[in-house]
């Protein structure tokens, strides 16, 4: 019985987002898995980071605590998840096997990913033009909506002109509502939308 691991050569993970490195095979009559292993080469340095044997699931570098799983649930599959990506975690990936037989042989089998993490292209807010010369009965209601497309997260800020000339700030949020208007709302209104 050939006990072969199935996985890919690349991934590519988003900074702060997720990823699972591939790492299956199909298990097989007479052969039980003794230790599982995953470890990283990183600046020709190899550390073990993850690793399951009769004593449970260890991690064992803590900069992946409480960031890395592999699931108990499916046999043969033994994917490693990363959660949180930091870039420092792009590296050479090394997933390995050890399976004991029914005859006490033992059979090590090892697949290799590489992991690149990269940043999202990030985007200044461009917000998107409001109509302008907006005429309200008073006693209405009405509402003011910002809205801004860019990397998240962004934040709104509402101001109103004065009629010096200043600017008066009124509230945080991409809405500015008022629930009555009086003839003194009148007046020039405007949005900022900022993010990092």
């Amino acid at each position: 019985a050939l006990l072969d691991l199935s996985g890919v050569h690349q991934v590519k993970g988003m900074w702060m987002g997720s990823i699972t490195l591939p790492c299956t095979y199909m298990p097989s009559e007479g052969f039980t898995e003794q230790t599982l292993s995953w470890s990283v080469e990183r600046d020709s340095s190899i550390s073990t980071i993850f690793r399951r044997d009769d004593s449970g699931d260890h991690i064992l570098l803590s900069k992946f605590r409480d960031r890395i799983s592999v699931s108990k649930h499916s046999p043969g599959n033994v994917s490693l998840l990363i959660e949180n990506l930091e870039m420092p975690d792009s590296g050479h990936y090394t997933c390995r096997v050890i399976w004991r037989s029914t005859n006490n042989s033992w059979i090590t089998r090892e697949v290799t990913t590489t992991v690149k993490v990269v940043k999202v292209a990030a985007t200044k807010p461009i917000i998107k033009a409001g109509e302008l010369g907006l005429t309200v009965p008073a006693g209405a209601s009405t509402s003011l909506t910002c809205e801004a497309s860019g990397s998240p997260p962004i934040s709104y800020h509402w101001f109103r002109s004065t009629l010096e000339g200043k600017t008066l700030f009124l509230s945080s949020g991409a809405k500015l509502a008022w629930d009555r208007l009086q003839p003194s709302d009148s007046g020039t209104y405007f949005c900022e939308a900022a993010n990092r």
